[in-house]
């Protein structure tokens, strides 16, 4: 696809690469620590398709986790936005921008964080139809890994 045509998508609210995680998932999560957990994701297209919203609910009853998250395209400064919100708070919700790779295949968000950044780089794999979820935080000068997020499509009801 050219680059204008690229652009024309984005600035008419499409955002094809996003189309690619519309679904239900299954999400393993490995935090930089070791320890795994479990989570199922919704993912849909939402308010007059300007937004792609991610529904993370923790497997466990009850869940000890929810998150939503917000995934939009700001025309008129040429980039992503994603608004992440969870049962931590206001004081750990996050608004962050955006951009995607030369390949078309994965958007890495910026979070600028009172305690340093913080990235969440989204890749989709179309050999396996599948999203990796990379998130990494800057302490003290130097990244390291948060989590990993590995999704894989639910099993069809």
């Amino acid at each position: 696809m050219a680059e204008d045509d690229k652009e024309d998508e984005l600035e008419s609210g499409r955002m094809p690469l996003l189309d690619h995680l519309v679904g239900d998932w299954h999400v393993t999560r490995r935090f930089g620590s070791g320890r795994t957990a479990q989570n199922t994701v919704h993912a849909e297209w939402v308010l007059n398709h300007q937004f792609l919203e991610l529904h993370y609910l923790d497997v466990a009853t009850p869940p000890k986790y929810e998150a939503m998250v917000f995934i939009g395209y700001d025309n008129t400064q040429k980039r992503y936005v994603c608004h992440w919100i969870d049962v931590f708070g206001g004081g750990f919700s996050g608004l962050a921008e955006g951009t995607s790779d030369e390949a078309g295949r994965a958007i890495e968000f910026v979070f600028n964080y009172p305690a340093g950044k913080f990235t969440n780089r989204f890749t989709y794999d179309p050999a396996t139809q599948s999203w990796t979820s990379l998130m990494r935080q800057e302490a003290k000068g130097k990244w390291k890994l948060f989590a990993e997020d590995k999704f894989t499509v639910a099993a069809r009801k």
